[in-house]
């Protein structure tokens, strides 16, 4: 398995969501500065919708119809746009706080948010209590909200099971919960679990809880659940924690596999994506140490196959639906602003994906 470049286009700002078209076409970037894009994936032409978040936009989703796409941002909004005429048609006030991330439902009719915000809850700095369920439901068609699960919050990560009929979600403590959405019995979890392999006390600088499960993505087949994130370190602040992920079996809650002994490096891993056929995985993120900044992994065993350093965060990885292009978005670097301009700093680029 080999990934290999193709296109690498510039955004004006970083991107930290992002939706693809199955064909992969067409990608939609979640921007920074409040912005939502539409983007042509080999050209690299940038098109701005004209709704826009107070603060950054956080995450963005597609419906499957192409017609309608989803964004949610740092300002707590929802907001639905006409990809036809990039209006702004709706939106949504679903959080007071930020949210993390978004995640749809395979047919499109759900869509997943999360949300909450770190504050000390005593002197132990255990997370504080969530002033609002930290995991919602809205319903894509009527913007309605239709579930409400509780949490511990910040509740960092969200993906839907691929029939549909479960919802798992993490937090900064590397506890993950998932729900069944058909019976949704008090609300309670229908499986819940706790890795500690994702989360680090400040002992030096800092003292504080930091880390959490940044990515998570059900297998193809729906039997397994992949998260990914940074293991502990002594100062959560440096960054440089274990390159990390692991694998679960969701239905017991159990670890049936983790990232190799010398396969990493260090710095935080923000993406998981499965290939479509289910034989391999690819994590990314941020490089703080090692040689690599995203990887392929196989599914049979965990095992490394390819790894890239593309000199850049990484935020999102999304494959097309036939498996042969990876698209990656990202940010290079802090912006320095010349005059009255700031330099491009966000990034979209396109893989081929070789066996």
């Amino acid at each position: 398995m080999k990934l290999t470049l193709i296109h690498s286009h510039e955004l004006p700002a970083g991107v930290l969501g992002l939706a693809v078209t199955p064909d992969g076409h067409r990608a939609f970037a979640a921007c920074a500065d409040g912005a939502l894009l539409a983007l042509d994936v080999a050209g690299g032409g940038a098109e701005a919708f004209e709704g826009r978040h107070q603060s950054f936009a956080s995450g963005c989703a597609l419906l499957p119809n192409g017609r309608t796409i989803i964004s949610g941002g740092y300002d707590g909004m929802l907001l639905w746009h006409d990809v036809e005429t990039r209006r702004c048609v709706r939106r949504v006030q679903a959080h007071p706080f930020w949210n993390w991330q978004l995640a749809l439902s395979p047919d499109g009719n759900r869509l997943a948010t999360v949300t909450g915000q770190y504050l000390a809850g005593g002197w132990k700095y255990e997370p504080a209590q969530e002033t609002e369920p930290s995991v919602k439901v809205y319903d894509t068609l009527s913007g309605d909200l239709v579930a409400a699960f509780p949490h511990a919050p910040p509740v960092l990560s969200c993906a839907f099971s691929p029939d549909g009929q479960h919802l798992a979600a993490a937090n900064m403590m590397g506890e993950v919960r998932v729900w069944d959405l058909q019976s949704r019995a008090d609300d309670k979890p229908a499986a819940q679990w706790t890795s500690p392999d994702f989360t680090s006390w400040g002992t030096i600088k800092t003292h504080h809880y930091c880390g959490g499960i940044y990515g998570l993505a059900f297998s193809p087949d729906g039997t397994s659940l992949l998260g990914c994130g940074m293991g502990p370190m002594t100062d959560p602040m440096a960054g440089n924690g274990k390159m990390t992920w692991q694998r679960w079996n969701w239905q017991k809650g159990e670890r049936t596999d983790q990232i190799k002994d010398g396969q990493h490096g260090s710095g935080l891993m923000e993406a998981v994506a499965w290939g479509p056929d289910g034989k391999h995985f690819v994590m990314a993120g941020r490089q703080a140490q090692g040689t690599w900044n995203a990887a392929v992994f196989s599914a049979a065993d965990g095992s490394l196959l390819h790894s890239i350093d593309t000199k850049q965060r990484i935020t999102h990885a999304r494959f097309t639906a036939d498996g042969q292009r990876l698209i990656l978005s990202g940010a290079i670097g802090q912006p320095k602003r010349t005059g009255e301009l700031w330099p491009p700093w966000g990034r979209l680029q396109i893989y081929r994906v070789e066996a």
